[in-house]
């Protein structure tokens, strides 16, 4: 398959995107070899059709009328496709975790997560992200709502959960994430898993 026919399927499946994606080299092996994926990037890149936020990582820009330019990536989207070129598992943590639970309206300073990769730090567009690095316990094996509401809890602290945080996370979860959440969440922290049982409790019976 020649170059030009590997630019037009990269082209064909990032037109496919939704504004505002991010994506990774790695996204388009299926396509090309390494070197044909980073070549049609950069020129994707250079004719202002996406736009390179960190070494191999890029996004298809969302235009604000309103500012008149394009908008800074999803700083989630963006910890994500870090976290899948580099082959971690990622859940959001502190501030980070209290935002995307509704417990907290600040936008956090630093977007926060745990890893079980190693410790890094990434910065775009006045935007700080950063990994730390912990136990596979903390990291792996949860879907994502068991392990957000984990560190959402622990980013609360045990004397600062009260009826109206467990009522805010109790609203966010269908009855499956319920279950897996009871299930997933076992070998937990105790007193977290105190306020995970009262937060999958049924109510209104």
């Amino acid at each position: 398959m020649g170059r030009k026919k590997f630019q037009a399927l990269i082209e064909e499946r990032i037109d496919e995107m939704q504004l505002g994606s991010v994506f990774v080299t790695s996204d388009f092996v299926n396509i090309a070899p390494t070197a044909a994926i980073n070549m049609s990037l950069s020129r994707l890149v250079n004719a202002g059709k996406i736009r390179r936020i960190l070494r191999g990582i890029y996004d298809k820009p969302r235009f604000s009328k309103l500012l008149n330019e394009s908008i800074a990536a999803d700083p989630s989207k963006v910890a994500y496709a870090i976290a899948r070129k580099n082959r971690w598992s990622i859940i959001p943590m502190g501030d980070t975790a209290l935002n995307m639970l509704r417990l907290s309206t600040q936008v956090p300073v630093g977007w926060q997560y745990v890893s079980d990769g190693p410790y890094k730090e990434y910065s775009y567009d006045n935007i700080h992200i950063s990994f730390r690095r912990t136990s596979n316990k903390e990291s792996t094996g949860y879907s994502y709502m068991t392990g957000l509401i984990i560190q959402g809890i622990r980013a609360l602290g045990k004397a600062h959960v009260n009826e109206a945080a467990i009522s805010t996370l109790r609203e966010q979860l269908s009855s499956e994430e319920k279950k897996a959440l009871m299930d997933e969440a076992q070998g937990t922290t105790a007193w977290i898993f105190d306020y995970i049982k009262e937060i999958c409790e049924e109510t209104g019976k």
